[in-house]
């Protein structure tokens, strides 16, 4: 080997070892310029930091929005055009969705502005500004400060900064704690509730691979819709209106027609839900051990309830099509998390950096007092917990499951005011319920329901401790018993809740004693007053004694690694992740590129399996290779790729921007192999799962023939920023003939030359 040659190889390693490395963290915006902002750079990052977050001036932060509450957004056009997933969407199309006008199956295009379709009760929140109110929150406050003093000042202060900043405009705001309460930021938000429906891919596309896809790479799917937010003639929110005039943003993004490569720099900027990667060994065996596998338990028996029913009928279909999405795919996650935590073997690299803490605490009297039983005091709030986790996992998945039984949970109101015969509250409860109702009756189904109640009802009995069982139970076993079935069909047969006509004329009159005697009612009343009075006390006093460890034990961590840029657990609030577009090797002897194509579609379309349809037009297109403008170089449709990024729930819909501030593609997933990511960041596997934007244009144009959506944004046609590239490029004209394969011991990727992997795609 030439000097000459080990220099530019040299070059290339160093170039290809910084491209590797993965990027832990979701990041708060406003604390990038002093945080990643260099760093970013170095990957190829070409904006400031100003220009990614700004309150002065338009920044990227304006072209994001929370959809929903549980999605992200993004804008795409100055005229409003929202981008997100469709399963993001999943609700809304389906709400609008009849037999006779199937848009989950058939798709939605709206080929001109009056043809969009409202959605009561879809909002979007617009992020105004955001600040550090942690002096102002923890003013006076000390470490000996009384813990139940502590904790009702931070309580009385979050809310008395969130109502100064909201003022006298129509703001939502609210202060969040980071850092288990050691830090506290103050965020307002501007809130649009005219958010109507642009466009959709049929579910055959924007949901392509189903369950069996579902956290899998490789993927070929079109997860993606389209909506338009609107305002009053001042750009203002405003409720739904004809006259309203679409939102023009403050920024939107450009859409790049260039692609990406392997390399390229990418950033996701949205509103990741919710992660818990503080959480100790102890919490991590709960978890594992007690709470994931009933979740995966019930849920299982929840989807096969679900499918017999929307297999039969397609209104049962549409009306269960949303929920059935939403627990098919936590039922799958659960699973996926327990393979990674015990694929990582987190718990017992848990166990050992818990062991050094407590060596690093004890080794200096200050730091001991501080700091020397936290990790025994929250080990000890775990075991106390682990008694009455299955009570709470049976609560939500179990008791809740049934939609009358959780609708029911609106009468408890009804029932206090029924008691203290109070005719303004008897009034005020009976509208909620009212206002309630559309919406239930809307996706429920009575033999469907009744069949859930049945089966999650006979789960809790079976696998709650008895000592735990609230007073109903006994009823079931003594005059039914234990037949839960028998049970449910009396229930269901009974009860007021099965239709609007029974409800409304209950309501016109309402008495304790017929509310009292409903056996939905009786149940899920039943339910809740033991929750609440017998075992939620035990878990929140368990909780309450970790509050003050676990804040302890984060300030601990962050003052013992001082050489470590600690980032905040999500908690649905803004933030970015910034890394690399980038392959992996999953197991031995598979490699998986970082994007696929629209070959795929084809190669696992199947017409006997709906998850795997491919309608007719799409197959000619993809075999007549019609890509238009959408084809990447080398004449292929690019669908999916994938990157590095630190993502979690909420950040569906979440923008992939590369170093100049343009959309090129839409996350939507993450990978099998790094499910454990809410508990533990996987630095080898942890990888983003996006659609292509090229394919979200290419089926807009050329699939639907909306092209004037398409005209409407801003289009770029010019490669992504890449920071290896001038690194790599030199070496790989010297090496470009030569086998060659370079270990990075750090974080164990293989990389190849480009004419290796062509050859494995």
């Amino acid at each position: 080997m030439t000097k000459k040659f080990f220099s530019l190889l040299l070059v290339a390693v160093l170039g290809l070892t910084n491209l590797a490395k993965a990027d832990e963290g979701m990041w708060l915006p406003l604390l990038v310029k002093r945080l990643n902002h260099v760093d970013m750079q170095k990957k190829g990052l070409q904006l400031t930091a100003e220009e990614i977050y700004d309150i002065n001036n338009a920044s990227l932060k304006d072209a994001i929005v929370q959809f929903g509450g549980f999605c992200t957004g993004e804008f795409i056009s100055k005229e409003g055009l929202l981008l997100t997933n469709h399963h993001c969407g999943y609700d809304a199309i389906a709400s609008r969705s009849t037999p006779q006008a199937d848009y989950l199956k058939n798709g939605f295009w709206a080929m001109s502005r009056d043809k969009e379709l409202g959605n009561p009760g879809l909002f979007v929140d617009i992020l105004v500004r955001m600040e550090d109110v942690t002096p102002k929150v923890l003013e006076g406050i000390t470490a000996q400060t009384p813990e139940a003093d502590r904790m009702k000042l931070v309580s009385e202060r979050m809310k008395a900064l969130a109502t100064e900043a909201k003022g006298s405009e129509n703001y939502v705001t609210y202060v969040r704690d980071f850092f288990a309460g050691n830090e506290f930021y103050l965020f307002v938000y501007e809130r649009y509730s005219d958010v109507r429906l642009v466009g959709a891919p049929p579910s055959s596309i924007g949901k392509f691979g189903g369950d069996t896809d579902n956290w899998m790479w490789p993927r070929q799917t079109g997860d993606f819709s389209l909506f338009r937010v609107y305002a009053d003639a001042n750009n203002k929110p405003a409720a739904y209106s004809p006259n309203n005039k679409p939102y023009q943003p403050k920024k939107h993004l450009p859409v790049n027609l260039g692609g990406v490569e392997e390399g390229d720099f990418s950033m996701v900027f949205g509103f990741p839900g919710r992660t818990q990667r503080f959480m100790t060994s102890e919490g991590l065996k709960l978890a594992v051990e007690t709470s994931n596998p009933a979740r995966v338990k019930l849920r299982g028996k929840r989807l096969e309830i679900l499918k017999e029913d929307m297999d039969k009928s397609d209104a049962v279909r549409l009306k269960y099509a949303s929920e059935y999405a939403s627990v098919s795919n936590y039922h799958k996650y659960f699973q996926g998390q327990n393979a990674g935590v015990k694929r990582m073997k987190t718990v017992e690299g848990k166990i050992e950096n818990e062991a050094k803490y407590n060596q690093w605490a004890s080794a200096d009297a200050g730091r001991n007092a501080s700091y020397g039983t936290v990790l025994a005091d929250i080990n000890k709030g775990y075991a106390d917990q682990k008694e009455y986790t299955l009570s709470q996992v049976y609560l939500s998945e179990a008791a809740l499951a049934p939609a009358a039984a959780k609708f029911a949970l609106n009468f408890v109101p009804l029932q206090k005011a029924l008691k203290e015969n109070k005719a303004d509250d008897i009034k005020k409860a009976t509208d909620a319920i009212k206002a309630a109702s559309k919406e239930y009756f809307e996706g429920f189904n009575v033999p469907t329901d009744e069949k859930l109640f049945a089966a999650m009802y006979q789960m809790y009995y079976n696998d709650v401790p008895k000592s735990q069982h609230p007073d109903i139970f006994k009823t079931v076993e003594t005059k039914y018993k234990g037949d839960w079935k028998k049970f449910a069909a009396e229930a269901y047969k009974k009860t007021f809740l099965t239709s609007e006509e029974k409800l409304n004329a209950f309501l016109a009159k309402p008495t304790l004693k017929v509310l009292e005697n409903d056996l939905i009612f009786k149940t899920i009343n039943s339910v809740y007053t033991n929750y609440t009075g017998n075992i939620n006390p035990k878990l929140m006093t368990a909780r309450t004694s970790m509050d003050k460890a676990t804040r302890l034990y984060v300030a601990g961590l962050r003052e013992m690694q001082t050489d470590k840029t600690f980032y905040p657990d999500a908690n649905s609030t803004l933030r970015l992740s910034y890394g690399t577009v980038r392959d992996y090797e999953p197991r031995d002897g598979v490699h998986y590129s970082h994007y696929t194509t629209a070959q795929g579609i084809l190669e696992k379309e199947d017409p006997k399996d709906e998850e795997f349809i491919v309608p007719q037009k799409l197959i000619d297109l993809i075999k007549a290779k019609d890509y238009g403008r959408y084809a990447n170089k080398e004449g292929e449709l690019p669908v999916n790729f994938i990157s590095d990024n630190d993502i979690t729930g909420g950040n569906s819909g979440s923008p992939v921007i590369n170093g100049r501030g343009e959309l090129i593609g839409l996350a939507f997933d993450g990978n099998w192999e790094a499910m454990s990511g809410d508990l533990v960041y996987d630095l080898d596997y942890k990888r983003c799962i996006n659609v292509d934007a090229r394919y979200v244009l290419f089926i807009i144009d050329k699939f639907a023939g909306a092209g004037h959506l398409v005209n409407e944004m801003t289009l770029v046609n010019q490669p992504s920023p890449n920071a290896a590239t001038s690194a790599a490029a030199s070496a790989a004209a010297v090496t470009s003939e030569v086998k060659t394969e370079v270990k990075v011991k750090d974080d164990k990727i293989k990389t190849k030359t480009k004419k290796e992997k062509k050859k494995k795609k």
